[in-house]
Parts: structure tokens; C-alpha cells; sequence
């Protein structure tokens, strides 16, 4: 029974658990969101994005939110430490709109399986 005991308490800190795994697929789906919306709106389809930036018109909110969709992607293998957790939340503030907040979401669920 100890052993058990000792593998739960290794398996809560490595954030190998079922949340970890949520927040992983949520800030991914994010980061991926993200990345489409931010194409589309490169190739100027007619997708808006919720961030309004006069100084970035044209291809500044489609650069800015691909880079951003990036660092989501990259970010969500490590969800469940401190700092890309925190950056993950970042980004999808910063990001907004579906993606962003799959981001945010992600970023927040693999905070708390890692410290709760």
C-alpha cells in the first residue's frame, strides 16, 4: 500500500495525471486555432481577429498572432510548469477570440494539476 501511495505522489508531481493531459490537448487545439486564424487572415480572407492594433494594420495582427499560435504550440508539451503555464495564459489573452482561449484554459488546467 505504500508503494502506491509513493507512485500517486510521483505520477501528481510530474503531471503525468488526466489533468495534465487536458490542459496539454487544450492549449494545443489553442496554439493550432491560433495558427489557422492568424494564415487566414495573412491571406486575407475575411476572418477578423478580436485584437485591434491600429499601428499593425494590415499583415501586424496576422505575423503577431502566427507567432503567437507558435509559442502556444511549443509551450503545450510543457503546460504543467510554472513559467509556460504562465506564458501559455499570456498568450491567450494577448491572442483572443476561440483559440486564445483554449490557450488560456490549457495554460490554467495544467498550472493546477501540477500545483494542486
Amino acid at each position: 500500500m505504500f508503494k502506491k501511495r509513493k507512485w500517486f505522489r510521483q505520477n501528481r508531481a510530474s503531471g503525468s495525471g488526466t489533468a495534465w493531459k487536458l490542459g496539454y490537448l487544450l492549449a494545443l487545439a489553442g496554439g493550432i486555432v491560433i495558427i489557422i486564424l492568424s494564415l487566414a487572415r495573412l491571406a486575407n480572407f475575411p476572418l477578423y481577429l478580436p485584437i485591434n492594433v491600429p499601428l499593425a494594420d494590415y499583415f501586424g495582427i496576422g505575423v503577431i498572432s502566427l507567432i503567437l499560435g507558435v509559442v502556444a504550440v511549443f509551450g503545450s508539451k510543457r503546460v504543467n510548469e510554472l513559467l509556460w503555464g504562465i506564458v501559455l495564459m499570456i498568450v491567450g489573452f494577448l491572442a483572443g477570440g476561440v483559440g486564445g482561449l483554449l490557450a488560456l484554459i490549457g495554460g490554467l488546467v495544467g498550472l493546477l494539476s501540477r500545483y494542486v
